[in-house]
């Protein structure tokens, strides 16, 4: 036997000795629609897409809409596929002056229908057409929020497979929403408290939700660009994103770059 053909025999040998890596999951398609009053979502569309894509097997296309108005709207709801080709829609609006029930029905649709969705920060804010239609999609109706003071986050279901990983921490100045009405079909996952003069205000900050056949994460966090890129944030909603697709989490998140921050 020659010594070339030795060497490939062995080297054949080798290769079925060793362990074979599984594939990558297929990309979760995820829309994000941001747009409206009251933020940069100019530079926060890049921030959670580069955040979300890092972190797990999703590929993020956005549609931002530069009216900052509480009234603006998107083309895309004017079709009843608007939604076509996506696995998850990521909701960032703040369009709390839009209140045409027809407009707000044909957003719902395919979500009762089962597509996945994440509502984040300002989008509990939007929609306030009247009945409860919107509120049970995010699960929470919260129709106010208090001054630019930090967080207290504690999350109440640490072994959730969402936190899994996660700590309580402390925002830089945000936003605690309230808690108007929090529906049977809500689970809150994490608290925010703030010291507001000598009271501490609490509410769900962070929570899981079910409207129809979809599952739907929330959280009321993100206001800020700081908040928005803190990767303690950026990991909670990208795996809350694989959880409401339903996908298996161990699968579908890449291993973290970096350590997480401390409190």
């Amino acid at each position: 036997m020659s010594r070339l053909l030795l060497v490939s025999i062995c080297g054949l040998m080798l290769m079925s000795t060793r362990p074979i890596q599984a594939d990558e999951p297929k990309p979760l398609k995820a829309l994000l629609i941001l747009g409206g009053c009251c933020h940069d979502y100019a530079k926060q569309s890049q921030i959670l897409k580069k955040g979300i894509e890092a972190r797990a097997h999703v590929i993020v296309d956005i549609d931002f809409v530069k009216d900052s108005s509480t009234k603006a709207r998107f083309e895309r709801y004017r079709s009843t596929d608007w939604s076509k080709g996506y696995d998850v829609i990521i909701h960032d609006e703040c369009t709390a002056d839009v209140i045409d029930k027809d407009y707000v029905t044909t957003v719902l649709a395919p979500h009762m229908d089962g597509l996945p969705a994440v509502n984040l920060h300002c989008a509990m804010h939007s929609y306030r057409v009247k009945g409860d239609d919107w509120f049970r999609f995010c699960g929470i109706q919260s129709s106010s929020h208090g001054p630019q003071q930090p967080i207290d986050v504690t999350l109440k279901d640490a072994k959730n497979p969402i936190l899994e990983g996660s700590k309580d921490w402390t925002t830089i100045n945000e936003e605690l929403y309230n808690n108007i009405k929090v529906f049977d079909s809500a689970t809150i996952l994490a608290e925010g408290t703030q010291k507001v003069g000598n009271k501490n205000v609490k509410s769900g900050v962070i929570w899981t939700n079910t409207y129809g056949k979809a599952r739907v994460f929330n959280t009321t966090l993100g206001h800020n660009n700081a908040t928005v890129e803190d990767p303690r944030y950026l990991r909670i909603v990208t795996r809350g994103l694989v959880w409401a697709c339903n996908k298996p989490l161990d699968e579908y998140m890449k291993p973290e770059a970096k350590p997480l921050p401390v409190k």
